[in-house]
Order: structure tokens, then sequence, then C-alpha cells
């Protein structure tokens, strides 16, 4: 992941004070975390902007209203494009012990949406026992484990080789170049790098730069491109095909998205 823009702060935490800690962000142009863990789960979600997360086993991208499960002891780095307001919550694991093992990327729902919204507006040492602060968490806690899941996720590959072709391809989307091709410069064949990106990412190869163009045009519509502008710049040559592909992975039109 290519670093840009400005560092952001990381909590200097411990441990949290309580089971569900808030933290609410408003974060420039090209904000990122420096690659870091910590001993408790993390959820964090876009109102507004494009968060990327960056971990050693693939990418996690969450448009406005979509966030992003952070297992305990992960290691990941947080990217926004452009502007964002961000809002975290730090789970501990004792309060959620059915959290998922790999990240995952979520819909916030509208419920959760607002028992977030309230959340955040507690002190961090909110009321414990048989509080209305308790007893709301108990109630977010309880969306958390149900938030249905979405594909905006990008799986990449431990091989040495392949992992360098990935992160060129995510670095310059557009470029047009084959399977064949990159075979080639692999020096195996292409049916070997066909085998062998199946294996390392459960995805063809076609698939794989397919989701990764898809996901890489999220920044450009939020930063204000339109949607041929968005097509061109991820490396489709049709709009029409663009909008129909956009759909089947996102279920939306990018227009539909908003961004």
């Amino acid at each position: 992941m290519p670093i840009i823009g400005h560092p952001r702060a990381i909590p200097a935490l411990d441990h949290l004070p309580r089971p569900l800690y808030a933290r609410a962000e408003s974060l420039g142009a090209g904000s990122w975390t420096t690659r870091h863990q910590h001993d408790w789960v993390q959820f964090s979600y876009a109102i507004s902007g494009v968060l990327g997360v960056y971990t050693r086993d693939g990418s996690y991208f969450a448009p406005p209203q979509w966030g992003v499960w952070i297992p305990a002891d992960a290691e990941h780095e947080v990217v926004t494009s452009m502007q964002a307001e961000m809002r975290s919550l730090y789970v501990r694991r004792d309060a959620c012990p059915w959290a998922p093992e790999q990240c995952r990327v979520l819909e916030v729902t509208p419920l959760a949406r607002e028992l977030i919204k309230q959340f955040c507006l507690f002190p961090a040492d909110y009321p414990e026992d048989d509080s209305a602060e308790a007893r709301l968490v108990a109630v977010l806690l309880d969306q958390l484990r149900t938030l249905p899941e979405v594909g905006f996720s990008l799986p990449l590959p431990r091989h040495p080789g392949l992992l360098a072709l990935c992160n060129g391809l995510i670095a310059a989307p557009d470029q047009p170049q084959t399977l064949q091709q990159w075979a080639r410069e692999l020096g195996c064949s292409e049916k070997t790098l066909m085998r062998l990106f199946q294996r390392e990412t459960g995805l063809s190869f076609r698939n794989w730069r397919q989701r990764m163009r898809l996901l890489s045009s999220l920044a450009l519509l939020e930063a204000g491109e339109n949607v041929t502008e968005a097509a061109l710049g991820c490396g489709y040559d049709s709009t029409s095909a663009y909008i129909a592909a956009f759909k089947q992975l996102f279920g939306a039109t990018p227009g539909e998205l908003k961004l």
C-alpha cells in the first residue's frame, strides 16, 4: 500500500475502559495509520468518504454506510483517499466471542447506524450494570453480530511473485497487460499462473482483476468523477460494461450507491 497524505495518530490505549469504546473522527484527504495491531476487535465505518483497510491477507473497502470488521491482533492500516467521517468501535474480546477471525466488510443497517451515533455520545467510562447505557451497548453488540456481509474485499496472495503482480495492478488498475504477458514476466506458463492465482486468492485472475478495478473506482467516484471517467480510470473501455459489473458486485449502480 503506497503511503501518501498525512499520518493519523493511533489511540494510546493499553486496555479498554469498558467492553465497548467509541472513536469519532473527521479525516483529511489521504490520511493513514501506520501498520499496527491491538488486543481488541475493531469495527470502523464511513459516514462519508471511502475507507481502505489493508492487512497481510487482503484489502477491504468501505464506502459510506459500510464498515470493516477487524479481528483482535490483526496487523492493519487504515487509509482514506478523500475526506471522510469515520466512526470506530473497539470491542473487548470477552464482549464478542462470536467475532469472525478474519476481516469482513459489513453493511451498516439504519438501526445499527443510529445506535452507533447514540453510543458515540457516551463517556468512555459509561455506567455499567443495569444502566440505560449498558442496555444500549448490549443491543448494539447484538446488531453488530448480525450485520450482513458484502463483497468489498480483495484477497492478496502470499506468493512473492504474485503479490508483486497484484500490488502493481492495484497501483495502476487501468493497465492492460494480459495473463499471458504476466506469466511471461514471472517465467511460467499461463496455465500454471492461473492455477497458482486461484489457489492463493480463491479467485480466478479475471475475477480478481475485475473486483480490484471496481473497488479502485470507488475512490474515483467519491472524488467527484463521473461514471465514464471512473470507468476509464479503472480500466474499463465501456461505460455500460462497467455499470453492469459494478451493479453485480455492489448490488447498485454507481449513481445509486451515492458516494
